[in-house]
């Protein structure tokens, strides 16, 4: 188990988002505001880490013919739990997101680490990939959340900063700028479109450029 492989997997050379463009819709649709990405980016690497686990745990008795129908079955039940937590304790949050937290279970996400990596490692490996392709998910959530929300209206942290009397999702945030002189084009669909084909652009440039320079370096050591 190489864990620091899994970290760097995870946040860079493998990002479920930037790297394996998986998620797309819920990424663009509800990062509007940090309160959203960081809830939705938590919820997916708590659904993700534990369906890990739990089919880790189970790879050796699942039958292959029913693998994926069990894998969705498991998947649901975590959803379930995280939806009626949400409801219960931060119903501001399962508001918001609305129908974006029961559609985590057709996550491709969750459906191909549970394919490509839980069906295939250990209890462990299994969850430290949960954990570490969740915080890949969340921190590329937050991101964008704080670009749309700051050169879209001018705000950041709305949901989470000035709550009213502590309660989350109450908070008005901090207003940088005027509204008014916002790019509006950015909390709408095409600005998630726009905000997402940057970043992974970046990511696709820091990749190129790291390979190059490894091969560069390997060529020196031949020579």
């Amino acid at each position: 188990m190489n864990i620091k492989k899994q970290f760097r997997d995870g946040l860079i050379t493998n990002n479920p988002v930037l790297v394996q463009l998986l998620g797309m819709c819920s990424t663009m649709a509800i990062t509007t505001m940090l309160f959203n990405g960081i809830g939705m980016g938590i919820s997916v690497l708590v659904i993700l880490t534990c369906c890990n686990i739990v089919i880790s745990a189970m790879r050796k008795v699942i039958p292959n013919d029913i693998r994926i129908a069990v894998f969705v079955v498991i998947i649901a039940g975590f959803v379930t739990i995280v939806d009626l937590l949400l409801q219960a304790y931060i119903p501001a949050l399962s508001e918001s997101l609305g129908v974006f937290i029961p559609l985590i279970v057709v996550n491709c996400i969750i459906i191909g680490r549970a394919e490509a990596f839980a069906a295939k490692n250990t209890i462990g490996a299994s969850a430290l990939d949960g954990i570490f392709q969740g915080l890949g998910y969340t921190i590329v959530l937050t991101i964008m959340c704080i670009i749309r929300e700051f050169l879209g209206s001018g705000s950041f942290g709305k949901g989470l900063i000035n709550t009213v009397g502590g309660v989350i999702g109450t908070g008005s945030g901090l207003q940088i700028f005027p509204e008014e002189f916002g790019a509006k084009l950015l909390t709408m669909p095409f600005g998630g479109f726009l905000t997402l084909g940057v970043l992974i652009a970046v990511m696709q440039y820091a990749l190129r450029k790291s390979k190059e320079k490894k091969e560069k370096k390997e060529k020196e050591g031949v020579k």
